[in-house]
């Protein structure tokens, strides 16, 4: 997640750094699910019910490009 408060907090400042990452990131979430109107929230999780019965949602050749392209960038920073 790219936050503004980043550049003001690196994550390389031992508490402080964490900090955000810990409190700021669940707290931002849990607001963002608050503004969502009930009936939308309602209609989504009706149509996510189902979701993962049967093999439906699990397709497996969608990682193919984003395996060969982790492939490529461990090649290139080997070599």
């Amino acid at each position: 997640m790219l936050f503004p408060l980043w550049i003001f907090i690196p994550d390389f400042i031992p508490v402080l750094g964490y900090l955000d990452d810990v409190i700021l990131f669940p707290a931002l979430v849990s607001l963002t699910v608050k503004f969502i109107p009930e009936d939308v929230l309602k209609k989504n999780r009706r149509n996510a019910e189902g979701i993962w019965s049967g093999w439906n949602a699990w397709k497996w050749y969608y990682m193919i490009p984003v395996v060969a392209v982790w492939w490529i960038i461990i090649g290139v920073l080997v070599l």
